[in-house]
C-alpha cells in the first residue's frame, strides 16, 4: 500500500505469528496459540442466597436511580434551554459599499428611467432607432451624432410610451454628439451631471436606453478602464470603458452611477465579427460631452 506523502507510515496494534503445531498435537486454547500465556483458572465463590438478593436489590436500584436522574436532567435541559432564533434576514443583493451612493441599484434604475428617452428617426420607409436622455428643463435632450446623422423625422418616446416630435438643434461629428430639443418639455425632468474626473474603475454602473429598440433597458456593470484611446465620431479619444453590456440601439443613453448622475453617454462597443455585447462598452466621458452640449446649445 502507498503511504500519502507526507502522512508518515500508518502505525497500530503490533502483530504476532501463531505458534506451529505438530500434526496430532492436541489444539491448544486460542491465547495460547499466537503465543500468549494461558490464562490461570478463575476461582469460584460460592453464592448465597442472601448474597444473591443483596446483589439484585442493589442492581435495581441504581437502575431505577439512573433512569429517574437522566429524567430529571431532560427536563432541567428543556426550561433552560432558551427558544430557537429564527433565521437572520439576508440584506438585499447589492454591489457593497458605493462610495456616496446608497447600494441600491434598483432605486437608481427607477429614478433615471422616467428622463431617459428612446430615439425614433425615420426617413422615407427606411429609420432607426437609439437612445438619449434629458439634460435641462428646456427640454434638450443628448444623443449621438450617428443616431440622427442621416436626417429624416426625429421623435423621442418616453418611458410612458408618450410620442413627442424633436428637432436637431445641432451635432458635432466630431465628437460624436448631438443635442435635440422637444416642443413641449412639461413633465421631463433632468438627469444629473455627475463627474466623469471622479469615477473609477471599479465603480458600480448602468446603461440605460433601448437596445435593440427594446426601451427602457437597465443594464449594470462597473467602470472597467479610465481614458481609454478608441475611436469616436472622425477622431480618436478617451472614453470610459465598462462591462455593462451596450447593444446596437444603446447608442446615446446615459451610463450612471450608483448616485443616479450621468457619468458618460454610451457610444460604441468592442465585437467579435458580426457578434453583439461581448462586455466591451465604451461612453464618452460627461465631462466632456456637456461641454459640447452647451456649446450646440449656445450655438
Amino acid at each position: 500500500m502507498t503511504t500519502p506523502s507526507g502522512l508518515g507510515k500508518p502505525r497500530g496494534p503490533s502483530y504476532l505469528s501463531p505458534a506451529m503445531r505438530r500434526p496430532g498435537a492436541p489444539r491448544l486454547r486460542e491465547a495460547e496459540e499466537w503465543g500468549a500465556p494461558p490464562a490461570p483458572e478463575p476461582k469460584r465463590v460460592p453464592l448465597t442466597r442472601a448474597v444473591v438478593i443483596g446483589l439484585l436489590a442493589t442492581l435495581l436500584a441504581g437502575v431505577v436511580g439512573g433512569a429517574v436522574g437522566t429524567a430529571l436532567v431532560q427536563d432541567d435541559n428543556r426550561s433552560n434551554s432558551p427558544a430557537a432564533a429564527p433565521p437572520p434576514r439576508l440584506p438585499r443583493s447589492s454591489f457593497g459599499p458605493v462610495r456616496g451612493g446608497s447600494g441600491d441599484l434598483s432605486d437608481v434604475a427607477a429614478q433615471v428611467l422616467p428622463s431617459v428617452v428612446s430615439v425614433q428617426v425615420r426617413q422615407g420607409f427606411a429609420g432607426g432607432t437609439g437612445s438619449g436622455f434629458v439634460i435641462d428643463r428646456l427640454g434638450h435632450i443628448l444623443t449621438n451624432n450617428h443616431v440622427v446623422a442621416s436626417g429624416g423625422t426625429v421623435d423621442v418616446v418616453l418611458q410612458s410610451g408618450r410620442r413627442i416630435p424633436a428637432t436637431v438643434v445641432g451635432r458635432d461629428a466630431t465628437t460624436d454628439l448631438a443635442v435635440l430639443k422637444v416642443a413641449n418639455p412639461a413633465g421631463l425632468e433632468p438627469l444629473t451631471l455627475g463627474r466623469s474626473a471622479d469615477a473609477a474603475v471599479g465603480d458600480p454602473v448602468l446603461a440605460v436606453g433601448s437596445p435593440l429598440g427594446l426601451a427602457g433597458t437597465v443594464t449594470s456593470g462597473i467602470v472597467s478602464a479610465l481614458d481609454r484611446e478608441v475611436r469616436l465620431g472622425s477622431q480618436r479619444g478617451t472614453a470610459l470603458q465598462t462591462d455593462a453590456p451596450i447593444n446596437p440601439g444603446n447608442s446615446g443613453g446615459p451610463l450612471v452611477n450608483a448616485r443616479g448622475e450621468v457619468i458618460g453617454v454610451n457610444t460604441a462597443i468592442a465585437t467579435l465579427g458580426s457578434q453583439g455585447s461581448i462586455g466591451i462598452g465604451f461612453a464618452i466621458p460627461i465631462d466632456r460631452a456637456a461641454q459640447v452640449a452647451d456649446h450646440i446649445i449656445r450655438g
